[in-house]
Parts: structure tokens; C-alpha cells; sequence
């Protein structure tokens, strides 16, 4: 099998490939469409799979012959663990990652932007900060509000941590009630993505792979 079939046979499977270049050798991977959980979405919706992901980081992490991670997004959100789960594998990587916004990193989407070691987003794109929200049956007694309430702590400390956005800036982003109709949060635009430090740079897949290739040779 040549080497141009394999690529084409990984980007067709996992929507991940690895390249090879003079500066380091790169595993770019994928996170689109809604970022599915233990629940299986219909044939219909573009799934990010988490237990196709988690265990392709693993194996970049082990890795000897790749240098680096480029994460590529474009995500409407999806499955909260499951996003918190991929996102906490990506910041625990000793290999330096870069994240790229395309289009859109919504809801869980801003987690998993944030948690590589630098984040881009291109300037056409948007990201969205909301509360956390459940589908189906909900019991309506204290313990599950208070429950809901440690769950939206997990992914607020998470985006604190690996971003440079303040906790009382997210808070108010998440909780605004001007922005959407009808919905709490805030839609950013790239530059206001940057500009609040929820993402460091705006650029495209050129300045991502130079960052990368500047944190390898460090």
C-alpha cells in the first residue's frame, strides 16, 4: 500500500494525517460536527466520535516519530463529558499542541480550543459561551440543581485554567442575556475571542503550523 493511499485511507476513517517536514513531524487531527457521547447520533449527523479520539492521542503521545499535534475545530458542541474527556487528554499532552478554530468552536467547543498549549482561530470564525444545558427527563429537586452547578464549575475551571480569560469574564459571557434571542451567553467573533483571552491569536492553518513548528524547535 503506498504512503498516498494510507493518508487518504486516515483522513477517510479518523479524519486524521501525519506529515512529514524538514521542521518536525506533524499528527493533525479533526473535532467537527457535534462531539458525540455515550449516546449514538443518527446517520444523519457529522459526529466527532470520542473513542475514536482518545485513543489516536494516546498514541500520538507514545509516539517517537511525531513532534507535534495540530486539533483542527469546526464543532457545533455536543456531549459534555465526552468533550471535557478529550479536551483534559489534549492540555495532558507533553508534545506541544496547537488548536485552529475553523468556522465555529461552540458550547464544548471552547474546552477543547483552549486546551492546547496555543490557540488560533481564524477571523471568519465564531465561538459560543452558554450554560450548561440537559435534554430529557430532569428530576426537579435541589440535589439536581447543585448537580448542574458542579458540572458548569468542571468546565469553567477547565477554560480558566488553560486560557488567559479571567473567571468573572467567563461567568459574564456565559450569563449574558442581551446576545442570543431567546438563549443566555455570548456569541464571539474572532477578534473578541481574542481580545477577552479566551483564544491567543487570530490566523489561519499557515500561522498554526509555524507556531508548532517554533514550539517543537524549543
Amino acid at each position: 500500500m503506498s504512503e498516498n493511499t494510507e493518508k487518504r485511507e486516515e483522513i477517510e476513517d479518523m479524519g486524521s494525517v501525519k506529515t512529514h517536514n524538514p521542521h518536525g513531524n506533524i499528527q493533525c487531527i479533526t473535532i467537527i460536527g457535534q462531539v458525540e457521547g455515550h449516546q449514538i447520533l443518527d446517520d444523519r449527523t457529522k459526529t466527532t466520535k470520542y473513542e475514536h479520539i482518545l485513543p489516536q492521542l494516546a498514541a500520538i503521545e507514545e509516539d517517537a516519530d511525531i513532534d507535534g499535534l495540530l486539533v483542527l475545530l469546526n464543532t457545533c458542541g455536543g456531549d459534555v463529558e465526552a468533550g471535557l474527556a478529550i479536551a483534559e487528554m489534549i492540555s495532558g499532552m507533553s508534545k506541544p499542541v496547537v488548536s485552529l478554530v475553523l468556522g465555529g468552536g461552540h458550547s464544548i467547543g471552547v474546552p477543547l480550543a483552549v486546551a492546547s498549549d496555543y490557540s488560533f482561530i481564524a477571523p471568519s470564525a465564531t465561538m459560543t459561551v452558554h450554560p450548561l444545558r440537559m435534554t430529557g427527563m430532569v428530576i426537579g429537586v435541589m440535589q439536581t440543581f447543585r448537580y448542574f452547578e458542579r458540572m458548569q464549575e468542571r468546565i469553567t475551571d477547565f477554560v480558566i485554567r488553560n486560557s488567559k480569560i479571567s473567571y468573572e469574564d467567563f461567568r459574564r459571557l456565559m450569563l449574558t442575556t442581551e446576545d442570543i434571542a431567546n438563549d443566555v451567553g455570548t456569541i464571539l467573533f474572532a477578534d473578541k475571542a481574542v481580545e477577552c483571552g479566551l483564544i491567543d491569536s487570530m490566523g489561519g492553518v499557515h500561522d498554526a503550523l509555524n507556531k508548532l513548528y517554533e514550539m517543537i524547535g524549543k
